[in-house]
């Protein structure tokens, strides 16, 4: 009798500790209990129809194929999460999500961050410039998530780790100092959304994604030709504690030149911010800095601590060369991670 009640309880134990699923129009979501499944898969069909209508102004099309989501739920668990995805001859599929931490912290953040990337993917159907994808997607976190990353931005410009616009932009794979990425893309993306919209900064990805010229698309939405103008303009509005920028509609927010212009604000000149990697200005570049015409030289930081790097010479216009970023990852999975704290994130075009 007790052998038989004993392998009742081990029955039972092992029951509850087999994941319960749940299945929705997009999603197949695997959670430690059925509720939790439940919560997860509504509010990412949720996320998905309601940010595709912030960012793309309609909803997406259903899948062919659901995206399974895997969630690890623990109120000890660092917040983050992974999808990948494949584009094959213009189309995109074989989607998996990989999300962990608390259950609040998957659902105000990681739930959101990771189905903004599948949006993208969805819509564009090619991979995203790094800083611009994940910025993005950070600007859908919680609001302490954000507070956060601007928290670490600031400490990263004054400690030589923010990243010149003309390596940022030419970008096609993570730094391994990625950190700053994260939080230099976020600030960016935020400080572009809230000049023209959501809907504005997916247009201006998109028109960038055509040939990767990025200057002339960045011209064309928000009328800025020069990198290093768009760079002081969003460097100011960092120094000045990255206030919102959004305005009454008929007033329209602060122009990104009239920033850069601004001659209340001391800063330092050229105001080119770049991770220096030697004071050596005969060091060669290492073949992983993009060919630019900035040469990153150290200098000392202006009075309020904020370092300056590089002279641009004004030769010929900043640009860069066309590429073929999304024939070069057809019938490859690209992930896309949301980084978790003091953690090195894996995020890269899986071949």
């Amino acid at each position: 009798m007790e052998a038989h009640l004993l392998r009742a309880v081990i029955f039972l134990a092992s029951l509850s500790s087999i994941a319960a699923s749940y299945r929705t129009a997009n999603f197949i979501v695997t959670a430690p209990s059925s509720p939790l499944a439940q919560k997860i898969g509504d509010a990412a069909e949720r996320f998905r129809h309601d940010l595709a209508l912030q960012w793309l102004g309609k909803p997406l099309p259903r899948w062919n194929s659901p995206c399974p989501i895997s969630a690890q739920v623990a109120p000890h668990l660092g917040a983050g999460g992974a999808t990948s995805f494949v584009f094959q001859d213009g189309q995109v599929g074989g989607w998996r999500m990989n999300i962990q931490g608390s259950e609040i912290r998957i659902l105000d953040s990681v739930l959101p961050h990771e189905v903004t990337h599948t949006i993208f993917a969805t819509h564009f159907r090619a991979p995203l410039p790094r800083w611009a994808d994940e910025g993005a997607c950070t600007t859908v976190e919680h609001v302490s998530e954000k507070a956060r990353h601007e928290k670490m931005l600031v400490t990263f410009l004054q400690t030589h780790r923010g990243i010149a616009f003309s390596h940022m932009f030419a970008m096609k794979e993570y730094p391994s100092d990625v950190l700053p990425l994260y939080a230099q893309g976020y600030s960016l993306a935020r400080y572009l959304i809230e000049e023209k919209g959501h809907r504005k900064f997916v247009a201006f990805i998109g028109d960038g994604l055509r040939d990767e010229n990025w200057l002339r698309a960045l011209d064309a939405t928000y009328g800025v030709d020069n990198l290093a103008v768009l760079q002081d303009a969003w460097l100011t509005w960092v120094k000045q504690g990255s206030p919102s920028r959004r305005a009454a509609p008929e007033i329209g927010a602060t122009p990104l030149v009239a920033l850069a212009s601004d001659a209340q604000r001391k800063r330092p000149k050229p105001n080119l911010i770049h991770r220096i990697e030697s004071t050596d200005p005969n060091k060669a570049q290492t073949p992983s800095t993009p060919s630019s015409h900035l040469a990153a030289t150290k200098t000392a930081p202006a009075g309020d601590g904020w370092y300056a790097a590089g002279e641009r010479s004004t030769a010929e216009p900043l640009s860069f060369a066309p590429g073929s970023i999304a024939a070069a990852v057809r019938r490859e999975r690209h992930q896309a991670t949301r980084q978790q704290p003091l953690q090195q994130p894996q995020q890269t075009i899986l071949r």
